[in-house]
């Protein structure tokens, strides 16, 4: 009955509203097997929730998917990473699934896809069939499964989204039926948050991180505190863990936070990093959910009182907390505990000389010689603070800068400038903005003009500017094989700017290969006349128009 609930909630979200398509609303399993999930709705992602539910596939590749319900195909989406192949079907109920990780679709689509990328010389695509052009019949095969893209294992990675906003839908109350769960999610750690300048935990101002089977030691505090907390759900028949659903904290019997993760908007998603505690996700990689809503986070599944989820703890008594986690199948967990209120002096925060305030609900420009990063109003989830270093060098292109604003995660794309003092060549394509993170480091790409090269960044860090000349490396894998298997591959590499487009040519004419992993294979080995010689040509350009150029024989 619950279920059904909010399936109806849900569809009335999507614009439909007829009490009978509401009925008509039933999706298949979208395989004629028992469905076991390795990712749920909402799960916690670096920088994204989970958009859909990861449908294991027993291990391997190739099983037979079916249309959950009567559409037509509205987008055929080929990506190097992300969902890697993806086929999205329009429903008349209001709702768009959408199919990722697929190894190969129906026949048709197939067809469809494949002129297109031949027209175009292209494997990437994003292609919008006409309303009807494609149609097909709840429980018709329309794909294989696979493990394309950005993907750990074969799985099927299903979604469903409003067709009209686009929004992502929490896919479960339609298919719990197919799945049994009885496990409670289980909580790992509690963290409480002294507000800066106006609140201390256990006599500190510093954030205190405690296990839950630590809740029961002495907790004090005064002044305005937030809590956060660590989480996992788990369901019959696998050891894999996934996001709690719905997470309730009460102070003295109230609610005072509440997140249901049941939508979720494209927009949205990079909220995440407000709702998250940014700073432990990238200390220790783990993930607490936050019990308060930042004054710049406008993501809707959180929900708090008129004190967005702070308490103030004004009083020298006991205030008794409870977290209560709840799953999509009703499984409960609750935790409780207790913090003291200790009176004791708090003293104002005073921010550092060599740092300065950036402002969630206004534009910032953070400057330095040869350097301005601008940040839009709406780009910070709370008021943060930033400080610069700038190396010099005279003999670089640019000096390098570092724009350190703490934890603090920046929603989206942002202009950075910097400027070029030399030029040691004078193709001006041939520059680009480098952004240095720790041991690893990776191009902003950037645009070159009147002694500036501007690109869009939507990291905090540290960035230079840097040439290059060099055309990627080209090397074949197995080619003795090549004649005889025409599994025709390559490894491709750019040391630089990164790896723009290629094509291959066999006996003049374009075959059609993709990029996976690093690695180019040939998409379409019967178009290759087994057993005879052929000549084979690959073009691969990088994102500063450096091409490399090799021609074989086998």
């Amino acid at each position: 009955m619950i279920r059904n609930i909010l399936a109806v909630i849900l569809l009335a979200g999507c614009g439909m509203t007829s009490a009978q398509e509401q009925s008509d609303t039933t999706f298949r399993s979208p395989f004629d097997f028992p469905l076991l999930l390795s990712a749920n709705f909402g799960e916690l992602r670096p920088n994204h929730f989970h958009n859909g539910i990861d449908i294991k596939t027993q291990g391997v590749v190739g099983k037979t998917i079916y249309n959950i319900a009567d559409g037509y195909v509205s987008r055929i989406l080929v990506l190097h990473g992300g969902y890697g192949q993806a086929l999205f079907i329009t429903h008349p109920n209001g709702y768009t699934s959408v199919y990722g990780h697929v190894q190969e679709f129906a026949p048709a689509i197939q067809k469809y896809l494949r002129n297109y990328q031949y027209e175009y010389e292209t494997f990437t695509a994003d292609i919008r069939p006409n309303p009807g052009e494609l149609s097909f019949k709840q429980g018709e095969m329309i794909a294989v499964s696979g493990n394309e893209g950005s993907s750990a294992g074969p799985h099927l990675h299903l979604e469903l989204r409003c067709t009209d906003s686009g929004d992502y839908v929490d896919p479960m109350p339609f298919f719990a039926h197919y799945l049994k769960d009885t496990k409670a999610p289980v909580a790992t750690s509690v963290v409480l948050y002294p507000r800066r300048g106006r609140g201390v935990v256990n006599g500190s101002y510093k954030k205190k991180k405690i296990s839950v089977e630590a809740l029961k030691q002495p907790l004090t505090a005064w002044g305005e505190i937030s809590l956060g907390i660590g989480a996992k759900d788990y369901m019959d028949g696998t050891t894999n863990f996934y996001g709690v659903h719905s997470v309730t904290l009460y102070a003295d019997g109230k609610e005072v936070f509440r997140s249901v993760t049941d939508r979720v908007s494209a927009d949205e998603n990079r909220m995440i990093n407000g709702f998250t505690d940014y700073e432990e996700l990238q200390n220790t990689k783990a993930l607490i959910m936050r019990s308060c809503i930042l004054p710049g986070n406008k993501l809707r599944l959180l929900h708090a009182d008129h004190n967005k989820g702070w308490v103030d703890i004004n009083e020298e008594r006991d205030y008794h907390f409870k977290y209560v986690l709840e799953d999509n199948f009703g499984n409960t967990k609750s935790y409780t505990f207790v913090v003291k209120g200790k009176k004791q002096d708090i003293a104002p925060y005073r921010m550092a000389e060599d740092k300065k305030r950036l402002y969630c609900d206004r534009t910032n420009i953070v400057q330095e010689p040869g350097m301005q990063l601008t940040i839009p109003k709406g780009m910070l989830y709370d008021d943060a603070e930033v400080q610069t270093n700038v190396v010099k060098d005279s003999a670089a292109i640019s000096f390098s800068y570092t724009v350190d604003a703490g934890a603090a995660p920046l929603h989206s794309y942002c202009s950075l400038a910097l400027g070029i003092r030399h030029y040691p060549v004078s193709d001006l394509s041939k520059y680009y903005i480098l952004r240095k993170s720790g041991k690893w480091s990776y191009s902003a790409g950037g645009k070159v003009e009147n002694g500036w090269i501007t690109a869009r960044v939507r990291d905090f860090g540290t960035y230079t500017v840097k040439v290059d000349t060099l055309p990627p490396r080209i090397t074949p894998i197995a080619q003795n094989t090549w004649r005889s298997t025409r599994n025709i591959r390559f490894k491709v590499r750019d040391v630089g700017a990164g790896i723009d487009k290629y094509k291959v040519y066999i006996d003049g004419n374009f075959v059609l290969f993709g990029l996976k992993k690093g690695v180019l294979v040939i998409q379409d080995p019967k178009k290759i006349k087994k057993g005879v010689p052929h000549k084979l040509e690959i073009v691969v350009t990088d994102a500063c128009g450096n091409e490399a150029r090799e021609r074989y024989s086998f």
